[in-house]
């Protein structure tokens, strides 16, 4: 059973990944239309192709390999600088540079003079670019708003886990308490497991951030005001300083770093939690830095990725995962013994982050990603406004297929990265905890 459900956990994953992949063609295809440019393909997959249909100009399908998906679209590089769509060079740059001009023009037709993506103003091919990785964004959004509003997610609450019996500084690591150890605030007080704290020297509290604070900014007297038993007790409590873990501003703790603050003195419930809009608009925002700083910080971890696929490296919980890893954490999912609405939520989530993943991932400034053509039509507008402003002769559309070298090069990058995550997703992969 454990290894059908590991199997239908799979599946579902790689739907979800289907369907996120369309959904970002599909913002780009729509685009295109829109404005006019004429689309032979739109593809979900690479490789051989397992289904395809014409329908008007496009040719849809399905391809075998669900790692991404593409549209074809007619002109996305114009005719270089003699007009010629090819041109005869011994220079292996130069000829990857023609390779990519005469790959845009492959299937030109009579008529589509006029339907050439490099003809577009720039703020159209700005848009038809923006337009998938945006459609991820959107479908991102969606999930995370409607799954932390309607089902919540899990967070610490002001319910009462378990009393410390004694003060121990967290940096010290240790669970038992010595015989010097003073006895805790929370003790002392009489706090008790499954207390609801409702209230903290007489200020309102509803969830475990404010009723951290407070606590963290409060050295001395202080009123606890719990619920038990369906009554509502106000405990006294003489809180004292003590080193706990430093937060990061965004509701985590920084590893290995602390601080010296008020302490109580218990440990907090965990429990499914419905978010407001509001909270949830916040936890986005949180997700949203959280990723660009993951996607700043990958050059620095590829060592770590390096020894855990090679070596005898830990593979770590924030490492950087692709779609083999992701996969195996979907069959994890659903092989778990939660509620069935717990391990869908984690589904769900789990294909969010995937789509924000791509939105970010598509949108640095680099070929042949959709943020590279994005910053080469933008570069285009600001040079042709600057001639325009000093009346100077309009410089025509950017080459951007100029830039195909430097293209090559990232996508050889990426493609390296991408085995390396391969590897260690199959040898070492990142599981649940």
């Amino acid at each position: 059973m454990t290894a059908l459900m590991t199997v239908l956990g799979i599946a579902v994953f790689v739907i979800g990944l289907l369907i996120s992949i369309a959904w970002h063609e599909l913002g780009h295809l729509s685009t295109a239309k829109l404005f006019g440019i004429r689309v032979p393909q739109y593809m979900v997959g690479f490789g051989p192709t397992v289904w395809s249909r014409h329908k008007g100009e496009t040719e849809y399908g399905i391809k075998a390999i669900p790692l991404g998906g593409y549209i074809r679209m007619i002109g996305m590089f114009p005719p270089g600088a003699d007009g010629r769509i090819e041109a005869r060079s011994t220079s292996p740059w130069r000829g990857m540079i023609e390779d990519a001009r005469e790959a845009a023009f492959e299937e030109l037709q009579p008529g589509d003079e006029k339907r050439l993506f490099y003809t577009r103003k720039p703020w159209k091919r700005v848009i038809v670019m923006f337009a998938g990785p945006f459609m991820n964004l959107v479908l991102a959004v969606a999930i995370f708003l409607g799954v932390m509003m309607t089902f919540g997610i899990e967070t610490k609450t002001t319910v009462v886990s378990s009393v410390s019996p004694c003060v121990i500084e967290q940096s010290e690591n240790r669970d038992e308490c010595a015989k010097s150890d003073p006895v805790s605030p929370a003790s002392k007080a009489g706090l008790k497991a499954e207390d609801r704290i409702v209230a903290f020297n007489g200020k309102k509290v509803d969830d475990w951030s404010t009723l951290e604070t407070h606590i963290r900014d409060t050295i001395g007297p202080a009123t606890v005001t719990v619920v038990r038993d369906g009554r509502e007790l106000t405990l006294n409590a003489d809180l004292i300083e003590n080193k706990v873990g430093k937060k990061d501003g965004n509701g985590g703790y920084v590893e290995g770093e602390y601080v010296t603050a008020g302490f109580l003195g218990f440990t907090p419930a965990s429990g499914i939690v419905q978010q407001s809009f509001g909270q949830s608009v916040d936890r986005m925002g949180d997700m949203m830095e959280s990723g660009v700083q993951s996607l700043v910080a990958i050059p620095s971890k590829v060592p770590d990725l390096w020894d855990a696929a090679f070596g005898d490296g830990e593979r770590k919980a924030d490492s950087p995962m692709g779609v083999v890893g992701a996969a195996r954490v979907g069959g994890e999912v659903a092989t778990l013994d939660v509620p069935p609405e717990n391990r869908i939520a984690m589904f769900l989530f789990l294909v969010a982050g995937f789509n924000l993943s791509l939105f970010l991932f598509n949108m640095l400034p680099l070929l042949p990603l959709d943020g590279g053509h994005i910053a080469g039509a933008l570069w285009e507008s600001v040079r042709r406004n600057v001639a325009r402003v000093f009346r100077r002769p309009d410089p025509g559309p950017f080459d951007v297929a100029k830039l195909m070298p430097v293209a090559y090069v990232v996508a050889g990058i990426f493609v390296c990265f991408t085995l390396l995550v391969l590897v260690a997703d199959v040898v070492n992969p990142v599981r649940l905890s």
